[in-house]
Order: structure tokens, then sequence, then C-alpha cells
């Protein structure tokens, strides 16, 4: 914690303004992080609703591959099986690779907020510090000695 000068009236009014304002710059930088990442966290969100709309159409399309003719199914089987078995694994690996970016994400996020909560208890810890030293000094101001 920054420690401030003595003035005549109390703390150099100059440093405990300088120390506000990095608070405020810090605390207006993590509110900004905060906000990239929701957004990040939604566009992995929309990306992952497309991976999954992806992959209802490879189900389909496999459904479809399945349903076509026995003699197309034995010339093709085996071209055919390999084909579907990698869009299955790729599929599968797309939207495995979204959830787990979208879960680093959001555990980020998380992160972030209770780090926010631990920086606002702090700063009102040190506000209320601040402000019993401004009710010290209007007590010495007030008291007649």
């Amino acid at each position: 914690m920054d420690k401030f000068s003595y003035e005549a009236n109390g703390y150099n009014r100059s440093e405990v303004n300088q120390f506000i304002g990095d608070v405020i710059v810090q605390t207006e930088s993590i509110i900004q992080r905060v906000k990239n990442q929701n957004t990040e966290i939604e566009k992995l969100r929309a990306e992952l609703e497309h991976y999954k709309s992806i992959e209802d159409t490879l189900k389909k399309a496999i459904i479809k591959a399945e349903e076509t003719g026995d003699n197309i199914r034995r010339m093709a089987r085996d071209e055919s099986e390999s084909i579907v078995t990698d869009a299955k694994h790729n599929a599968s690996r797309i939207v495995n690779e979204a959830l787990l970016k979208a879960e680093r994400i959001e555990n980020n996020a998380e992160l972030l907020e209770k780090n926010m909560k631990i920086f606002k208890r702090k700063l009102k810890v040190i506000m209320e510090q601040q402000m019993a030293v401004v009710e010290e000094i209007e007590v010495l101001e007030l008291d007649p000695r």
C-alpha cells in the first residue's frame, strides 16, 4: 500500500489524488478486460452454436448417406465409411475445442470478477481509512487546545 506524506492539514493532497487516479485507471482497465472477455465469450458461444449446426448438418448428411442404395453403398463403402468417420471425428473435435475454449474464457471471466470483488473490498477499506483520517483531522481542528 502506498504511504502518503503529511502536510499541514493532513496527507499530501496531490499524492492522494494521484493514488485515487491510479486506482480509477486500474479499475477501468479491469472493467474493460471483463467487457472484452464477455464479448469473447459471446463470440465463442456463437461459434459453438455454429459448430453445433454444422454437426447437425453432418449428422443429417450421414443419415442421408446411409439411406442411399445398396449398390452405391457396396461400391463406396470403404471410402464413405472413412469420410463419415473423419467427419464425425472432426465435428466432435471442433465442438470439443470450442467447448474447452469457452470454458477457459468463462473461468477467466469468473476469476476476473472475483478479483474485481477483492479489489473493491480493498478499495473500500482504503477509503474508509482515509475517511477516518479526515474525521480525525476534523476533530483535531475543532479541539480548541
